[in-house]
Parts: C-alpha cells; structure tokens; sequence
C-alpha cells in the first residue's frame, strides 16, 4: 500500500478507536438519551458516522455522474433507529471500516469522483478521492469529540481518561 494511503488508513482506525471509546459500555437507554441542548445522541452520531462512510466509499466505487443526494435518507441521519443497537452499529461500521482499509490499498487517491447533487449544491462538481476520504476523517473526528462531551454529561466518562488510564496514568 502506498505510503500517504497507510498513513490514511491508519489514521481513520485511530479516529475510529476514539470514537468508539465513547460508546463502550453504554446501554441502549443511554445511546438514545439527549444530555445537551442539541438533539444529538451517541447512538444518533453512531448511526451517522457508519452512514457516512459508507456513502462516501459508495460514491468513490461507484463514480455516478448522476447520482443525486437522497432527501429522504436526511431526516434519520442522526437518528438511532428502534430496531438499531449500540452492537448491531459497531458491527455495521467494522464491516464498513474494512472495507474501507481494502479499497484504500489500492485506491488511486488522485481519482476525480463526482459528488452527487443535492439542494444546496445543485451543479455537479468533482473532487479528489483523496478529499473524499479525508472527509470521512473529518466527520468521524468531529463527531468524536461530540460524541465526547456528550458520554461526559451522560455519566463523567471521556475518551482523554480513558486512554491515560489504558497507559498507566491517573489523572
């Protein structure tokens, strides 16, 4: 695998981890339970990060020039749905993640991918593969640090003490 690719690669796993730091341990109730003024829950953003990459790594493999965003997929996006579990999530993104590390051990990252089009963008426009996987990154990254601060109001747990405990230091 090309060197910048690994360095992807291996960086997405890292965000991944942290991410799921925040979730480990948590029952269903508490995925579904709001501690802030947004809407936003661990299961909510749980649900949007394995949707999320997914779709991007959808758009890559599939390089539709007419693909169109799909409204009627907006509304849930954050949403744990009933039938979803904290298991059935993490499972759903372990599937997504590999696939994601197999794509990327030969994905050409100077690839133009077209970006589908959406109400608020509605001429098409290309991008690089490479931006594509950096913006599933940068979702997973900041929905990491939300997902942070949400775990810390819901019971004083965060992904900082976690990881210095998992290193021998007391904070």
């Amino acid at each position: 695998m090309a060197t910048e690719n690994a360095d992807i690669s291996r960086m997405l796993d890292e965000q991944r981890a942290n991410f799921l730091i925040t979730v480990r341990d948590i029952t269903e109730e508490q995925a579904r339970t709001r501690t802030t003024a947004s809407e936003l829950t661990l299961g909510g953003l749980l649900h949007h990060v394995v949707s999320n990459e997914r779709h991007w790594m959808a758009v890559i493999a599939e390089l539709d020039e007419t693909a169109e965003f799909d409204m009627a997929s907006a509304g849930g996006e954050y949403v744990m749905a009933d039938d979803d579990t904290v298991t059935g999530l993490i499972a759903e993104w372990e599937e997504a993640a590999s696939a994601t590390s197999a794509a990327l051990e030969t994905l050409d990252l100077d690839l133009s991918v077209p970006v589908p089009t959406a109400p608020w963008a509605p001429e098409r426009i290309w991008q690089s593969a490479r931006f594509t996987v950096l913006h599933i990154l940068r979702e997973i990254s900041q929905h990491a640090g939300h997902a942070d601060i949400i775990r810390e109001q819901l019971d004083g747990a965060n992904t900082t003490q976690t990881w210095a405990a998992a290193a021998g230091m007391s904070f």
